[in-house]
């Protein structure tokens, strides 16, 4: 009796931890990229009460007699089966469509998640919900393509950005008429410098200036004085050549007219080693400028490049749209793959790290021999709640039939303890 006893509290105890397992997956019926689990059972040692015997010439042989000692876990896997995809429309939403898992890591240590919302922090740093930052492939500064060589954090925002040659160039604003207007001897002063940074093929940064002085007066139809003509000169340092010239008009009524450039169609920055930025005639604009008697207000506006918006790619590639209408790559995300995936051990919080039995991550880009990324969408639960409602009609039975099972060997140990009476 009390063999019977201690193998239906065997079942009992199973019972339960799968009880346990199915409420933990109905509790993340709706968890963004949850892998439910599962629970199997193998049987304890057998009590051996007799051994085999072979056969001889008189008598046949003789099976083995054993009694079961109840039962234990034998796993608790995770089932690696795809979700279903859930459209969000949020670019940084991703669900991975086959094979693979995201890699984010927590300063020095690597996780692995299905979860794909991520977020920008105010670094730009793509990062999940816990902060931790989402891994992948960099760009080659040299090349502008992937660089595979190592993984970095990967994020988008206006400094990860190379900066595009300058290309265009604006004088904006007022230069004073009091301040630029001819001295008594006739001769016009010339302005102050007016800084501006100009970008070369390379990116590299260099600072320029334009200075511009008069060359004719006129009155517009009010009486109001404003210099009619102007030659201005760009100086470059470092450049070649490192001075540039040309000529300003302006119309009747004191605002720009037109503006040719000395010596050609076009301003060239030439800063050795192929560093170089060319900006045409038609890429300059002075139409905002004017030279009344007002307070100088004038600058110059360059290609101050920013990052209107963002894309990710299926192979998982980063494409940030600039300003000035380029598209450039930030960076790659990539997928970690494992030998056996259900060898990881979860590390709450929808992640997972690489035990002996999983293997070591595998890296490959999305779409090469594994999942693909679908951007504005999110894998939901693997979770079939009918299965799990079933599952826990079978484990409330189980439970119920083992608790039987003592109450019966209770019954007939009480009969013993009665033949005394």
């Amino acid at each position: 009796m009390l063999r019977s006893m201690y193998s239906a509290i065997s079942g009992l105890k199973n019972f339960q931890t799968k009880l346990d397992v199915i409420g933990n997956n109905i509790a993340n019926v709706n968890t963004t990229g949850f892998k439910k689990g599962r629970i199997t059972f193998s049987d304890l040692v057998s009590q051996q009460i007799s051994g085999a015997s072979a056969p001889t010439y008189q008598r046949g042989g003789t099976n083995p007699i054993a009694v079961g000692l109840g039962s234990q876990t034998a796993s608790v896997d995770s089932i690696d089966t795809q979700g279903s995809t859930q459209t969000t429309g949020r670019a940084l939403d991703l669900a991975i469509s086959g094979d693979g898992y995201f890699v984010v890591k927590d300063g020095a240590n690597s996780y692995y998640t299905r979860a794909g919302n991520f977020y920008l922090d105010t670094n730009g740093n793509l990062v999940n919900s816990a902060g931790l930052k989402l891994m992948g492939y960099g760009v080659d500064e040299k090349t502008g393509g992937i660089d595979k060589s190592k993984l970095t954090n990967l994020g988008i925002s206006d400094d990860r950005v190379v900066q595009p040659q300058t290309s265009w160039l604006n004088l904006v604003g007022n230069l004073n008429y009091d301040d630029l207007k001819p001295n008594a001897g006739g001769t016009f002063p010339t302005s102050d410098p007016i800084s501006f940074e100009v970008f070369d093929s390379n990116g590299n940064e260099h600072t320029a200036s334009i200075t511009l002085q008069g060359t004719d007066t006129a009155e517009d139809k009010d009486g109001n004085p404003y210099i009619s003509n102007f030659t201005f000169t760009i100086d470059a340092p470092g450049s070649t050549p490192a001075s540039q010239t040309g000529t300003i008009t302006m119309d009747t009524d004191g605002s720009f007219k037109s503006l040719s450039i000395d010596g050609g169609n076009s301003i060239n920055f030439d800063y050795g080693n192929g560093s170089v930025a060319t900006i045409n005639q038609g890429d300059i604009d002075f139409s905002a400028l004017t030279a009344f008697q007002s307070p100088p207000t004038a600058e110059v506006v360059g290609d101050v490049t920013t990052l209107d918006s963002y894309s990710i790619g299926s192979s998982g590639e980063i494409y940030g749209v600039l300003s000035n209408g380029d598209i450039q790559l930030l960076g790659q995300v990539v997928l970690s793959q494992f030998n056996n995936p259900g060898g990881l051990e979860s590390a709450g919080g929808l992640l997972y790290k690489n035990t002996s039995n999983s293997g070591d991550a595998v890296i490959v880009a999305p779409g090469e021999n594994g999942g693909t990324l679908q951007a504005g969408a999110l894998e939901m639960s693997n979770v079939d709640l009918s299965e799990e409602f079933t599952d826990m009609i079978e484990a409330q039975r189980g439970f119920q039939a083992n608790a039987r099972v003592i109450t019966t060997a209770d019954s007939i140990l009480e009969e013993l303890v009665n033949l005394k009476r």
